[in-house]
């Protein structure tokens, strides 16, 4: 599976596993382990959750999911804004730390912008990385005025902006991933096969993937990762799923596939706000 780096020169699989809405049923609860283990066992060992997914619930299948199997994982979670001060970081990291069962994060993002100044989260970013409680930092939901600020803050040892991106919502084309590749910060893509099945269920999405022999999640997940420097974190929690997951790394897109999807799927053409689920 292809590598992307990240700034510090460190590099995780292209490819990784989402855990949104994890961790709300403890009937799923096995089903959301035993797939986020074949998941790594495959080559996804990117794992992303947030203190905000199931008030914390997602983190706990996470840790349970890797419990003995630490050293396997690339961990990464995310704090609310209002957690994101010099103190209230700290501790809200350190409550991962113990429903995620570990003593260090690897990737900590401010899951979007707050009230607290950058400056603060920062200070804040860079304590627990003192402290060895966080490998490395970055930002979620952060548009390009967000990221200049970021900067001007002090933050420039950013790892990752995460946004969402996939055919139905790519307004970042047209700015933001220039910005983040010409200045080294990859993108991470949540959601990338789109919210409630109306990207796959599209006909061109279908007629792309029929052309290839695999599922129209398979196609947008390969649509994302053609971005260099791009990280996708699909959610999956059955086996099949996993597994169809795990095989977008390996189908290439031709142009006319691609020639298609943007027909369907117009390129931004001028500035648009940055999409938020």
């Amino acid at each position: 599976m292809r590598a992307v780096a990240l700034p510090a020169g460190e590099s995780v699989p292209c490819l990784g596993q989402g855990t949104w809405y994890m961790g709300e049923r403890t009937d799923r609860r096995a089903a959301e382990i035993a797939a986020l283990r074949l998941g790594a066992e495959l080559g996804m060992t990117l794992i992303d959750t947030a203190e905000m997914y199931a008030d914390g619930g997602a983190e706990e299948v996470v840790g349970e999911a890797f419990a003995g199997l630490r050293e396997r994982v690339f961990i990464v979670s995310k704090v609310y804004p209002h957690n994101a001060g010099r103190a209230a970081a700290v501790s809200a990291c350190e409550r991962s730390l113990a429903r995620l069962g570990t003593d260090r994060i690897d990737l900590y993002l401010l899951h979007w912008r707050g009230g607290v100044p950058l400056a603060d989260t920062i200070a804040a970013f860079e304590r627990l990385q003192r402290d060895g409680k966080i490998r490395h930092w970055g930002v979620s939901n952060f548009d390009v005025s967000d990221m200049e600020e970021l900067l001007a803050a002090g933050g420039s040892a950013c790892a990752v902006n995460q946004v969402l991106y996939n055919p139905e919502h790519r307004g970042i084309e047209f700015d933001l991933l220039p910005w983040c590749a010409a200045h080294d910060v990859p993108v991470m893509a949540y959601s990338p096969v789109g919210q409630g099945g109306r990207l796959l269920a599209h006909p061109t999405m279908r007629a792309v993937a029929a052309r290839h022999g695999c599922s129209p999640a398979r196609v947008a997940l390969a649509w994302a990762l053609r971005q260099a420097g791009l990280i996708a974190i699909p959610k999956a929690s059955t086996p099949a799923h996993v597994h169809d997951n795990a095989a977008a790394a390996g189908l290439v897109l031709e142009a006319a596939d691609l020639a298609a999807i943007d027909a369907a799927f117009p390129p931004p053409t001028r500035k648009r706000a940055l999409a938020m689920l």
